[in-house]
């Protein structure tokens, strides 16, 4: 990728979504409205990207070893320390989500970091252990000719973890990276290390998929892979709402291979003015370079990006940037791996009083008008930093039991700047309940690895089958060893 390609992609935001740096540390649960929450430390809590999900463990552990039974054996060895005291189990890697998703109250909490991946060309997969990041398996594939079919959008998060919060990317037109996901091992609450296919243990597979960790833990993965290909961008505006449908039709196009879709987001016009972004294979497929890491232009985008806060005149400079500008000096051709090849922390806020959050939205493609006219009248109403949107199509998945897409959506992924105050705090929750009701009353979903402001009525609401998932989690797992804050907030109680 040129240097002037990756600036823009980091600039306007692409296809990436802004995670805040995870923090550490005991929140201050003060109602007082300019009392700071920030996290201030602590070695027997975990915190998670948020900054907000402080949470007290019994233990951490890091385990290295690749995929075998010795990986296996000290996995039961936890489990069984911890059910001996009646405590959770949780396994992670990069902790990327929002709301304690990943972190087992009082309990052990397990870090995957390997970054072991054994691809077979031959039949287009690879296995990679489930506490390998995306930028190890890029590594891994790229000298041989191959991408993941399917990734989370950035290259920092843990391919297991991907699995287990259902993520999605941008590769069209694709569900889920788990319908991607040929089988992957497992060791269950009986402590047998299994596996699960649509095949064979086919329930566990659909729990496992979407389900947080609440079903087992997982220890590999063997996931598709598809040919690395030179990719050529095009452009087209469009007023905003319809962004949606124009995204649907254009990923029925064959030659699409990546598409993504944004609006504008300061306040004057929000959500107004659209854009549509697709990529298509260049005729000369002959040489490619190596995938594209971060560099100095990455490191310069964030100020750029950073400097929208509370400036309208930036929002609005920076969308000319995306529409005029970036067609003009950044529509040269630009390899799939070095598309998908960047990390979250090039975004990161860095600011100690404050903290990015996500939302996302999942709606049909019918309905998207009606999404930008409930995001009009609801974001403006709080005080909260929106700083970008990133549209994806997702096709159906007929797969997860906890599916925000069965049918094929639009996903919006929303990005907030917020302070680190229990003022902010309730002002984001009241938004994000606001804009969940409208959301649902449109037949649309949210996604669940982000703060947890749903209320548990608009969570099953959302999620018709949580009552099957827990009736079925409670015989598979009947001293429920694992369990998170997902289980504790929204699951325990069904």
């Amino acid at each position: 990728m040129s240097w002037t390609r990756r600036a823009l992609l980091l600039v306007t935001g692409g296809a990436v979504g802004a995670w805040g740096a995870g923090r550490w540390g005991p929140q201050n649960p003060s109602l007082d409205g300019t009392t700071s929450i920030a996290p201030t430390g602590g070695a027997d809590t975990l915190n998670d990207a948020s900054g907000l999900s402080e949470t007290p463990i019994h233990r951490r552990v890091i385990l290295t070893d690749d995929p075998g039974e010795a990986l296996a054996a000290k996995l039961r060895a936890e489990m069984a320390n911890a059910v001996g005291e009646g405590r959770p189990v949780a396994v992670s890697a990069a902790r990327h989500s929002m709301g304690g998703q990943a972190i087992p109250r009082d309990g052990h909490a397990i870090t995957c970091d390997n970054g072991w991946i054994e691809p077979d060309t031959e039949n287009g997969v690879y296995r990679v252990h489930a506490g390998a990041r995306w930028s190890q398996v890029i590594a891994a594939l790229d000298p041989l000719g191959f991408s993941p079919k399917v990734m989370q959008s950035n290259n920092d998060f843990g391919v297991g973890a991907t699995f287990c919060v259902n993520a999605h990317g941008w590769p069209v037109p694709h569900g889920p990276m788990g319908a991607t996901v040929r089988s992957f091992r497992m060791v269950n609450a009986q402590g047998e290390w299994i596996t699960c296919s649509r095949e064979e243990n086919a329930d566990l597979f659909r729990m496992s998929m979407g389900g947080y960790g609440l079903a087992g833990l997982l220890t590999d993965l063997t996931v598709e892979m598809v040919p690395n290909r030179r990719l050529v961008p095009s452009y087209e505006e469009m007023p905003g709402r319809e962004v949606g449908r124009a995204l649907a039709e254009a990923v029925a196009d064959p030659d699409v291979d990546m598409a993504y879709g944004r609006v504008n987001v300061d306040r004057a016009r929000l959500f107004e003015d659209g854009l549509l972004i697709t990529y298509r294979p260049d005729a000369d497929q002959s040489d490619l370079p190596p995938a594209a890491g971060s560099g100095w232009v990455s490191k310069a985008s964030r100020h750029i990006y950073r400097a929208q806060l509370g400036n309208e005149t930036v929002k609005r400079a920076r969308w000319w940037t995306e529409t005029d500008l970036g067609p003009l000096v950044g529509g040269g051709s630009v390899t799939r791996n070095s598309l998908i090849n960047e990390p979250v922390v090039t975004l990161d806020d860095r600011d100690p009083a404050r903290t990015d959050i996500l939302h996302e939205y999942f709606v049909a493609p019918e309905r998207f008008a009606d999404f930008v006219a409930a995001c009009q009248e609801v974001i403006p109403a709080s005080y909260q930093e929106f700083l970008n949107v990133t549209l994806r199509y997702v096709a159906a998945d007929p797969d997860s039991w906890l599916a925000y897409a069965p049918v094929p959506r639009i996903a919006a992924v929303m990005s907030f700047s917020q302070e680190m105050t229990a003022r902010a705090e309730a002002d984001m929750a009241r938004m994000t309940q606001d804009l969940i009701e409208r959301v649902i009353d449109i037949g649309g979903t949210y996604y669940l690895p982000y703060r947890p402001h749903a209320t548990r009525g608009q969570f099953q609401r959302a999620y018709p089958r949580a009552r099957e998932f827990v009736a079925e989690k409670r015989r598979i797992d009947p001293d429920l060893i694992f369990r998170n804050a997902l289980w504790d907030r929204y699951l325990e109680a069904l």
